[in-house]
């Protein structure tokens, strides 16, 4: 149903973005069980998937899904939540709490809650929060964690990209391009679906916005109070995750193959730590061949907070003949 997210002049100025691997393992999660969002990710779903308990059970394809498996990470602004600590969170939630949020969840979707399975979970949600935390932690090592570099190459790229559109347009020029079922309009942001409508007031709790490579092609908010307020977006870039790609032979042959590899990958603008982990090079190596790019005119460079973000230039979208 329709979400409008109502902002006070406080919760304009308390808008930040987090990278949650432990909600991109749940969102994982959801691609496995989701057909619709298979598109982008057929090299990924090759992999033998982990033993998932009854996380299936608690993440209905239209309903909701208890917001205590993935609570809106806690990192500080511009820092990346670490899973152990994100899991530990999980582990740590209250019974109560946790009863109370799966009996919603089967309620959104009206299952029948005398099933065994689901009656387990609500007979014991202490045992239920331990076997939900380990299958979660089961999915993060088979599903995510093999491949977190790669992806954490594409989120990070996003936040520095999203950060960049806000800091030279406003909210209005991140809403407008951060997907295509959000609008903003009169301090409120809108998520377009269904035919009902919730409100939420932010109460100077501020928004956080959240990139993820599983989650296309929707957008997910919701999380009602206690929980910090949330939106979870495709990553831009998302597309090309599971790309093993090689310089075009002529291009490489021109400039050298390490430096070829770096223009192509500078799909969106990128740090010199996120380049060096993405190929495997050592930070000052790439520092010096980003030096000679830019020095002919094939990128750009432009400070952001603590960082030098690159940014491929049209002669170097030319020079690669896309």
């Amino acid at each position: 149903m329709p979400l409008r997210l109502r902002f006070a002049e406080a919760d304009l100025l308390r808008c930040r973005f987090a990278v949650s691997p432990l909600c991109e393992t749940h969102e994982a999660v959801r691609t496995l069980l989701r057909p619709a969002r298979h598109g982008y990710h057929q090299a990924w779903l090759g992999r033998t998937p982990p033993d998932l308990g009854p996380l299936p059970l608690l993440m209905p394809g239209a309903g909701y899904t208890p917001d205590f498996l993935g609570p809106p990470p806690a990192a500080p602004l511009g820092h990346t939540a670490r899973f152990d600590d994100e899991l530990a969170r999980l582990r740590a939630t209250e019974p109560a709490a946790a009863r109370a949020e799966m009996r919603r969840s089967f309620a959104s979707t009206g299952a029948d809650v005398t099933h065994p399975a689901r009656r387990r979970l609500l007979d014991d949600p202490a045992a239920a929060v331990r076997t939900l935390a380990d299958a979660t932690e089961r999915a993060w090592h088979a599903l995510v964690a093999p491949e977190w570099d790669r992806l954490l190459t594409v989120l990070e790229a996003d936040v520095d990209e999203r950060s960049h559109r806000m800091a030279a347009g406003g909210l209005g020029a991140l809403f407008g391009g951060l997907h295509r079922d959000l609008s903003w309009d009169g301090g409120t942001l809108t998520l377009h679906s269904g035919s009902a409508t919730f409100e939420q007031d932010l109460d100077g709790r501020g928004l956080l916005l959240m990139p993820s490579v599983f989650a296309w092609p929707e957008v997910i908010s919701g999380f009602a109070p206690p929980w910090q307020p949330t939106v979870i977006y495709p990553a831009l870039g998302m597309a090309r995750a599971w790309e093993t790609r090689r310089p075009a032979e002529p291009v490489s042959r021109l400039i050298g193959p390490n430096r070829a590899a770096l223009l192509r990958g500078l799909d969106v603008p990128a740090s010199t730590t996120a380049l060096a982990r993405r190929h495997r090079l050592a930070a000052s190596t790439v520092s010096a061949h980003l030096a000679v790019l830019r020095d002919a005119g094939l990128v750009t460079a432009r400070r952001q907070g603590l960082e030098v973000l690159y940014r491929r230039t049209a002669l170097g979208t030319a020079l690669l003949g896309q």
